[in-house]
């Protein structure tokens, strides 16, 4: 199975090379046939040069420049509707998420898994320097989540997750600019009837750069999402579900 890493980039020179290199690395490593688009968001610092310099490093490194206007979800949009392998995973281009859980995102999905969403909070998952206040307002989001849908996730709006290519092409359209796309794709993809594995995942908080999410201008935009999900899955009479396929 082809694997294909979507990676949004904006402002990261002081993250994204060593963050591209353990990727790369580690999908060497294991012999998966894959690409890693970083898809560069506006970015006024060196992005697109290190990405591209890194690109004659690992053949699998692509640096694209996305034609949508500025925001996370345009961004990962971008490099969705570009990918070529039979499944994709998003990753963050600041290091937060560990390789050695793509390699296991990878075998859950070629297993036969439609989805596969990592929980930093379940057992067996970890948590290195989330700042305080941010993690508060994550149990709270994800909590109101969990009880709306109860789908059994701890950990929805984690961008972190992947998906086989019918998934991608089933939750469509996507609507998210911004990073309520992290909770659209996941939630689109649980009440259109796909499968999902749920595993234990690592993070660790950036160590270079600063964060592009900002909680008090997401609120709104998360809230209008979940609701958009939450009424297609209770209203639409299973309009946009994907059939159970027969055997």
């Amino acid at each position: 199975m082809k694997l294909s890493v979507v990676i949004p980039a904006r402002n990261e020179e002081g993250s994204i090379a060593p963050a591209l290199r353990a990727i790369a690395t580690a999908l060497e490593r294991e012999r998966i046939e894959h690409e890693i688009l970083v898809v560069d968001d506006s970015s006024s610092d060196r992005t697109a040069e290190i990405v591209e310099s890194i690109a004659k490093e690992h053949a699998g490194v692509r640096c694209l420049r996305s034609s949508n206007p500025p925001g996370f979800g345009y961004t990962v949009r971008h490099g969705l509707e570009r990918f070529s392998g039979e499944a994709v995973v998003v990753m963050m281009a600041d290091g937060s998420d560990d390789p050695e859980d793509l390699i296991r995102y990878h075998a859950a999905l070629a297993d036969g898994y439609d989805c596969v969403f990592g929980s930093r909070f379940m057992p067996g998952g970890a948590v290195h320097g989330y700042p305080p206040m941010k993690l508060i307002i994550n149990r709270l989001a994800n909590w109101f989540i969990r009880a709306l849908f109860r789908h059994g996730l701890d950990d929805t709006t984690n961008a972190f997750k992947g998906y086989r290519r019918e998934v991608i092409e089933t939750v469509q359209p996507l609507l998210s600019p911004h990073f309520n796309l992290t909770v659209e794709l996941p939630l689109k993809a649980f009440v259109r009837g796909h499968t999902v594995k749920t595993m234990p995942i690592s993070w660790r908080n950036r160590s270079a750069g600063k964060s592009k999410l900002a909680i008090e201008e997401m609120g709104g935009r998360y809230l209008f999402i979940v609701l958009y999900v939450f009424l297609e899955h209770h209203l639409s009479r299973g309009d946009y579900r994907r059939p159970k396929p027969t055997r």
